[in-house]
């Protein structure tokens, strides 16, 4: 058995994606920010999980997920304050705990990352301490944990290239066994978009109209 934790923000205009409003506005980004944390949450439920946790900024009830529709069959919970590493430690180690079972732990910035992943991931974290799938930009959209494991999240130099290699050196030093997944594509930034899959393409056109009002059927969001 094993449980899937999903970081993610509320898509809202000018909070979300806020790297890529330069080229696509802020409803732009937003837009496209939406469609990833739904293709997460569906490639989470396909994978077939023991359970499935959203783990939400703001907390869940917050007027920044109203026009959000959100699935049955997951939970719900808030990410708390603290920056990315003690949300993210606390997150997992909750998780750990409730379920009593190996942990993932993911975010919604990698269209790539599809249901098979998350199966692979899941049954070679039955067989190793730790699992991780980095991306090309030096960090990672997957750890996996056996166990708590705080050492891999506080003072870490978060949105730099160095994270997934800083992560292994640590969880080496710890003696902790660690299967790595293949190299995937996270949409951070402009030259990112090159990496949409071609079913994200509508909202990787809105780049040529970034500079003007930008009027598609996310605007509500």
């Amino acid at each position: 058995m094993t449980c899937l934790v999903i970081f993610a923000k509320a898509p809202q205009p000018g909070v979300a994606k806020t790297r890529l409003i330069s080229a696509l506005g802020a409803v732009g980004a937003a837009a496209l920010a939406r469609a990833m944390l739904e293709h997460t949450l569906k490639q989470a439920l396909a994978a077939d999980l023991e359970a499935v946790e959203l783990c939400m900024s703001p907390a869940p009830g917050d007027p920044a997920w109203r026009d959000v529709v959100l699935p049955t069959g997951v939970n719900y919970t808030a990410q708390g304050e603290g920056d990315l590493g003690e949300r993210m430690d606390r997150a997992m180690q909750r998780a750990l705990t409730l379920h009593q079972c190996p942990v993932l732990l993911i975010g919604t910035d990698c269209p790539a990352l599809a249901s098979e992943h998350l199966r692979e991931a899941a049954r070679q974290l039955a067989q190793h301490d730790a699992v991780l799938l980095p991306v090309a930009d030096g960090g990672y959209v997957l750890i996996g944990l056996q166990a708590p494991c705080p050492d891999v999240f506080v003072h870490m130099p978060w949105s730099t290239s160095t994270v997934a290699a800083e992560t292994l050196h640590r969880l080496a030093a710890l003696g902790r066994r660690v299967w790595q997944g293949p190299l995937l594509h996270d949409i951070d930034e402009a030259a990112d978009l090159a990496h949409l899959p071609a079913s994200f393409t509508p909202l990787k056109h809105q780049e040529q109209s970034a500079s003007s009002p930008i009027r598609t059927s996310a605007n509500s969001s």
